[in-house]
């Protein structure tokens, strides 16, 4: 048996098993959640959660401040930035930014792999915000928001952390890149709604997570299943039979584009980069 077969092996079984090991929340993103569900809680409070982590802290100051937010009399100070973020906002926010801590390696070729799907999520994230902040200018009245797609495109591929753990005990994978996509696309799913369970994340995230790659599973109403798909789409991260033109029109149709056009406006382009500060 060859090592990717055997590592296939051993990646089925331990799912099989549920033995495979998940990764575990970033501890400042359960404390902001923890926070956030709080009945009592209040903006202070989470403030000075927040300000146990100056990394976070210098982040949240940078969106508030962001053309992202789009506001223009700047914040100096953390309790001013979590006040214009919102309270419900920043536990999403917060997780979302948390992630990246997760995409950690000590091994070069892990390393290098991780950075590349973080990378890869960040463009799907920056796609899926602008697509979303264009659709509630005309869809006031939708459950749908910002904060949500932003943490929920982050999440969406998380599943293939283990499986690049796993494989870091058999570096020789890594030169076949071929087989640790395929394992990806065949495990990856089932791993991340595992993933989000394992975090008590909603059924909207643990959807997203096992199913934003299988094309035949959808919901006649606009979700955000549909804005990650389009994302990933113009990212080259989700390979389609037909052309872009072709795949955007059915999102046309479904009302998550106003235009097969918009996606290379200057409109879109522009609330693409102002997403993609929120990340840098």
């Amino acid at each position: 048996m060859s090592t990717e077969n055997a590592l296939l092996t051993i990646l089925v079984e331990k799912i099989k098993n549920d033995s495979l090991v998940l990764p575990t929340l970033p501890e400042i993103a359960v404390k902001v959640r923890e926070c956030a569900d709080d009945p009592d809680a209040n903006l202070a409070m989470m403030a000075d959660v927040i300000a146990h982590d100056p990394a976070l802290s210098a982040r949240m100051l940078k969106i508030a401040n962001s053309a992202y937010i789009g506001r223009s009399v700047k914040v100096e100070t953390l309790n001013q930035a979590v006040t214009r973020i919102g309270l419900r906002q920043i536990k999403n926010i917060a997780t979302a930014l948390a992630m990246e801590q997760l995409f950690v390696s000590k091994n070069d070729l892990v390393k290098a792999f991780m950075d590349k799907v973080w990378k890869l999520s960040i463009e799907v994230a920056s796609v899926s915000m602008a697509l979303m902040k264009a659709y509630l200018v005309e869809h006031k009245h939708t459950s749908l928001n910002l904060d949500t797609i932003t943490l929920a495109t982050l999440v969406h591929n998380i599943g293939v952390l283990p499986i690049l753990t796993e494989a870091e005990r058999h570096e020789e994978v890594f030169a076949n890149q071929a087989f640790l996509e395929g394992a990806i696309a065949r495990l990856a799913g089932r791993i991340g709604g595992s993933i989000m369970r394992s975090w008590e994340f909603s059924d909207d995230f643990i959807e997203i997570a096992e199913k934003w790659n299988d094309l035949s599973h959808e919901h006649d109403e606009p979700g955000y299943l549909d804005f990650i798909r389009v994302a990933a789409v113009y990212c080259d991260v989700l390979p389609i039979d037909d052309e872009k033109v072709d795949f955007y029109q059915e999102y046309v149709d479904k009302g998550i584009l106003s235009s097969t056009d918009f996606i290379e406006s200057e409109e879109f382009l522009q609330a693409y980069n102002d997403a993609k500060t929120v990340f840098a």
